[in-house]
């Protein structure tokens, strides 16, 4: 059991200005994991992608209310978080287990047109899942180098999650067995989301919002995240597990090349466990 992030998307084709629920993508639920009672869940971000202005709408029984609950109103062309988001220092919107969300969007009501959206969802102690995180304090203590890997999307016309390729595909550059920090990632074409998907992430997908014109809030996304919830949320994998750490983008049916640069960090060995640290370590090494 662990620590957890999840980002959960779906999408909706041709949405009038009348709410429609979303389709989710494939392996994604509205159904909140269950967990332990005594632990904590939250909603960390949301955002989504419209071709029009239009509006995201979170509710549950659960939260405030079952009518209106968190309503977004959407920026055309503009995937950036809506709210809370890693730095805008906003309260995190506790969750909880099994209760399934209604995700509403509306948007440009012209055929064929998908409308996207994500949910980041964060467990404090999910079972069955050994997530790897560390938070920017720890970082900072054992963090060695800082390298950048540089992947290639083909994406699909069907919306969805699609063009996913292992994170070494273009340039497999990492040192053997050696821990790497994912501080976050650049993408030069609009969507929906960037996902990185690991068995040392607990074999979830986590990510955040594929936008190019804001890029010192993506290159650092999970640095930021982690400073702004005071929680660790900074994602680590072993380099042996490199071509199972995989890449994808979500998109609408314009698909698309992406190309998506991720920034990481060298970590000075052994000193991330399965479990996420409490407390940063001393260094050691150079």
């Amino acid at each position: 059991m662990g620590r957890a992030l999840e980002i959960i998307s779906g999408q909706v084709t041709a949405p009038s200005s009348t709410f429609t629920a979303w389709t989710m993508n494939a392996g994604n639920s509205l159904s909140i994991r269950s967990f332990d009672i005594s632990k904590k869940a939250w909603l960390l971000a949301a955002w989504a992608f419209n071709q029009v202005a239009g509006t995201l709408r979170v509710r549950s029984p659960r939260l405030h209310d079952q009518q209106q609950g968190m309503r977004w109103r959407v920026t055309a062309a503009s995937t950036l978080p809506l709210y809370p988001g890693p730095i805008n220092l906003g309260f995190k919107q506790v969750l909880f287990a099994q209760d399934t969300l209604v995700v509403e969007q509306t948007g440009s009501a012209v055929g064929g047109q998908i409308e996207g959206g994500t949910l980041l969802i964060g467990y404090d102690d999910l079972p069955g899942v050994a997530a790897r995180f560390i938070d920017a304090k720890v970082l900072q203590t054992i963090g060695v180098n800082v390298v950048t890997l540089e992947t290639s999307h083909t994406t699909g016309v069907a919306g969805g999650y699609s063009g996913q390729v292992a994170i070494n595909s273009s340039f497999d550059n990492l040192k053997a067995n050696t821990d790497y920090a994912v501080l976050g990632y650049l993408t030069d074409t609009r969507g929906v989301s960037v996902r990185y998907q690991s068995v040392d992430f607990g074999n979830l997908g986590l990510g955040g919002p594929s936008e190019p014109a804001v890029r010192d809030l993506t290159n650092n996304w999970f640095e930021n995240l982690s400073e702004a919830l005071n929680l660790p949320w900074i994602p680590v994998f072993n380099s042996a597990n490199k071509a199972a750490t995989l890449v994808d983008v979500h998109t609408n049916q314009a698909g698309g090349t992406f190309i998506v640069s991720t920034n990481l960090v060298e970590l000075v060995p052994g000193q991330v466990p399965q479990a996420i640290l409490q407390t940063a370590p001393a260094r050691v090494g150079p």
